[in-house]
């Protein structure tokens, strides 16, 4: 009963959605309040209809009701309570159910906190919102549906894949799909200003706080797929530019350029074409990251690898979306106003460098994504193209965007004194260098480069150190003047700050994690040890562990320091799931403050004075942490940034009001 309710309210959505659509266009054609209003209700019903049928799915994996194909297929009895929910979403079938769980909530989000917004342009924005979700919800319930049933019901279920049943990695599908599908709404606004002809400062203040939004989780769920394959998979690294990867990386530089020419848009009104092209683009590339994990073109273990039918439906999704919005674009761009002129150093230029450095940084992931697949698909030859190609493409176009994001904030609007900022900046950049030549001179081996990434990092942080300091005039004022400065300043302006400063951090720990990590590995016996980076190594025992679904050999290790005192124990354990037949990994972490002693068992081999040892494998990370906590800055910036009242609709628009009614009044008291 559990899944037929399940499916009902998932077709009910379907029908709700194509209402809304019908109701929120007929109004907004026939300029009829209480059709669009409708549309509204509508959007609102069909998110309350998705989350019953994602309940109704989430109760029989608790309940594991293995008359459920899917459940069947991604459960266990023997599965904890946690893995049992998480593994709703641990499918194709069930991440796509929260795929549209998310599109249809912002659909609802939009029609209640939209509505001080233009009649037309709201109503537009509904209809267009829920044609996404038609296309979504009609893939869902006729080629992907989560409750088809099965008879005769197995005994016991397949279980979900070990490597998926970690906390991280069951909080990172939802929080990624937020930022995937927040920008929905971003590309419908873009959709809606192009039917309505409106593409102006109102409509760039309008999208900033969605888009600030998904920019957020996305970082967060990027942050947190990361750090999952850095502690589950046992490779020792977190980043391979795997195709997955990239999937969710491209949205998120496109939502980075959106957000900085959306600004520029807002701000003097200039690059509207240019802004209404990127938020219809960060859209589409979500749209493509959901292709590529999902049609089985790709081979991850991020990868839900399902049939290419299916994939071939995503694929016209895609394309009668992104295609439908260019298509719009194309026919609208030749009216769309220039905006106001600038100066070639101003604050506009530099966002606009900002943004071709981001979009090329973008255009050289895709094409590193994509170009394997293209040469497969068109000669039948497998190629691969791995981090060496990103290393020379991506990352020198990167830094250069970045020694470019501390100056654009300190210049002004329309026309801006550089040399004036380059005398504000000059000890961030000396000491900057300084700490590069510092880095040159201890770390060993020497590499410049990355000397030159670690300055980069430091005058990320130093120079919005410096920015900050002169918008409170530390040193300049008396103490309590700078402090009475630091709190008037706008949320904004500090959810910048935590933003350039998280980045700066994120590069810091990149480069020295990626420069000098050091790594070591031996078959040991208990008894036997090994060294790297100073540390010494002690197997003391191998044992065997009964998990709640697994059996584990368990290693025990003991660390001394480079000091010769005792640093830590760890016991990394090398887990057999049952159910599946899966064997994987459990890396144990020595944490230092900011880096990593990083171990890994491996399995039984030949040992080399005879009998058997396990393969033990150990990593020295240096400043690892400053990787994942650099993204949790830039998220916590994010957060702070929307707290800021000019980035809220109803606020914007109050504030539209009072001027109206200031102005109406004024009129009224000359007219007496």
């Amino acid at each position: 009963m559990i899944a037929e309710l399940g499916a009902f309210c998932l077709a009910l959505a379907l029908i709700l959605a194509v209402a809304q659509v019908g109701l929120a266009g007929a109004g907004r054609i026939l300029r009829q309040p209480i059709l669009w209003q409708a549309g509204e209700g509508a959007s609102v019903a069909s998110f309350v209809a998705v989350l019953l049928s994602f309940t109704a799915l989430s109760l029989a994996f608790v309940v594991s009701d293995f008359s459920v194909s899917n459940v069947a297929e991604n459960s266990h009895t023997l599965k904890p309570l946690f893995y049992k929910i998480s593994g709703v979403w641990g499918n194709h079938e069930g991440s796509l159910l929260l795929w549209c769980l998310s599109l249809t909530g912002f659909g609802a989000l939009v029609a209640v906190l939209g509505r001080n917004l233009p009649t037309n342009l709201r109503a537009t924005v509904v209809a267009t919102q829920g044609a996404v979700g038609v296309m979504f919800l009609s893939f869902a319930l006729f080629a992907s549906n989560p409750f088809l049933r099965l008879d005769p019901a197995p005994i016991d279920g397949r279980s979900l894949n070990p490597l998926l049943q970690d906390p991280a990695l069951a909080i990172h599908p939802p929080l990624l799909y937020l930022g995937y599908v927040g920008l929905s709404v971003v590309f419908s606004f873009a959709v809606a200003a192009l039917i309505e002809g409106r593409v102006d400062q109102a409509w760039a203040r309008w999208v900033r706080p969605w888009t600030l939004a998904s920019w957020s989780f996305l970082t967060l769920g990027i942050m947190l797929g990361s750090f999952w394959a850095y502690y589950e998979l046992g490779w020792g690294g977190w980043w391979f530019w795997d195709p997955v990867e990239n999937a969710s990386f491209m949205p998120w530089l496109a939502a980075t350029a959106l957000l900085h020419s959306a600004i520029v848009t807002e701000k003097r009104g200039a690059l509207p074409g240019w802004t209404v092209f990127l938020a219809l683009s960060a859209f589409s590339f979500s749209m493509l990251g959901a292709f590529l994990v999902r049609s089985g073109v790709l081979t991850s273990v991020h990868a839900f690898a399902v049939d290419p039918e299916r994939g071939i439906l995503l694929l016209g999704i895609l394309g009668l979306a992104a295609g439908a919005g260019f298509a719009l674009f194309a026919w609208r761009a030749p009216s769309l106003n220039r905006g106001g002129l600038f100066a070639p150093v101003s604050r506009e230029s530099t966002l606009v460098l900002n943004n071709i450095f981001l979009t090329v940084s973008l255009a050289t992931v895709v094409l590193g994504t994509l170009w394997p697949l293209l040469v497969e698909a068109a000669t039948g030859k497998a190629v691969s193209v791995g981090p060496v190609y990103f290393s020379y493409t991506f990352n020198p176009i990167m830094a250069a965007c970045l020694l470019l994001v501390p100056i654009g904030p300190m210049l002004a609007w329309k026309r801006g004194d550089l040399k004036g900022v380059i005398q504000r900046l000059t000890f961030a950049a000396v000491l900057a260098l300084g700490v590069a030549a510092l880095t040159l001179a201890v770390m060993t081996p020497r590499h410049v480069v990355a000397a030159l990434g670690v300055a980069l990092g430091g005058w990320l942080i130093l120079a919005t150190l410096a920015d900050l300091r002169e918008r409170v005039r530390l040193f300049k004022v008396p103490g309590i003047e700078s402090l009475r400065r630091a709190r008037a300043l706008p949320p904004g302006t500090w959810g910048m700050v935590l933003a350039h400063i998280g980045l700066g951090v994120f590069v810091l720990g990149a480069v020295f994690e990626t420069t000098w990590k050091q790594e070591q590995s031996a078959i040991l016996k208990p008894g036997e040890g090994l060294n790297v980076a100073g540390y010494s190594l002690t197997l003391k025992a191998v044992g065997s562990v009964d998990g709640a679904n697994y059996l584990a050999e368990q290693a025990q290790l003991s660390i001394t320091g480079p000091d010769g005192k005792a640093f830590c124990t760890a016991a990394p354990e090398r887990r057999l799931y049952p159910a599946g037949g899966q064997t994987t990994s459990e890396v144990a972490l020595c944490m230092k403050p900011i880096s990593d002693l990083y171990l890994v068992l491996g399995e039984r081999r030949p040992h080399p004075g005879g009998g058997e040892g396990w393969l033990v494998r150990a990593y020295w990370n240096p400043w690892a942490r400053l990787i994942f906590l650099g993204p949790l800055l830039m998220a916590l910036g994010g957060a702070v940034s929307l707290a800021d009242r000019r980035l809220r609709v109803a606020a914007a628009a109050k504030r539209d009001r009072l001027a109206k009614r200031v102005k109406t009044t004024g009129l009224q008291e000359q007219s007496v």
